[in-house]
């Protein structure tokens, strides 16, 4: 399964990584409906950590995000769509229990190890980069004043140039 296929599939929402009932049914071989279906009969494993239910406005929001849903009737569900966290589509697996559905939650619990991973090394870097600045503050803007000298050189000399010279003017 490709990682940057599922990766694509996760939003963010609530401030929560999440996939959509209808992208993982896309990726489980199976109709949105069954996959509502089947976690509406084990309900009891999905707490609000888990899984939520998307609101009209968010629903939009994402609407407008992912350029693959279609506007027109049939084209999109008329019920609100469930939201799963990372541990909600763990808890998928143990709902939809066939080869697929196996093969299908190791890549996804994969892509969601990379995507927090990445986010983590990129804070990492972030933090980094500030703690060298501090740290190094004078030695910085000395840097910054001699790359912009260098960089406004040309200006200052084109200046130069163009400035009327005064005092005596031999011809």
């Amino acid at each position: 399964m490709q990682l940057l296929k599922i990766q694509s599939k996760i939003h963010e929402i609530r401030g929560l990584k999440v996939m959509l009932d209808f992208d993982l049914a896309e990726l489980y071989e199976v109709p949105t409906k069954v996959l509502k279906q089947a976690v509406k009969r084990n309900i009891e494993r999905f707490p609000s950590d888990f899984l939520f239910e998307i609101t009209r406005d968010e629903y939009n929001i994402l609407r407008s995000q992912i350029v693959t849903l279609e506007y027109g009737k049939g084209k999109h569900s008329k019920y609100l769509s469930y939201a799963f966290t990372e541990q909600g589509v763990a808890m998928l697996a143990s709902v939809l229990n066939s080869p697929k559905a196996i093969e299908v939650n190791i890549a996804i619990v994969r892509a969601f190890v990379f995507v927090r991973q990445y986010a983590l090394s990129h804070k990492d870097l972030t933090n980094k980069l500030k703690e060298l600045e501090n740290k190094y503050n004078k030695q910085f803007k000395d840097v910054y004043e001699a790359l912009n000298y260098l960089l406004n050189k040309e200006k200052l000399e084109v200046e130069q140039k163009e400035r009327r010279r005064i005092g005596y003017k031999k011809d």
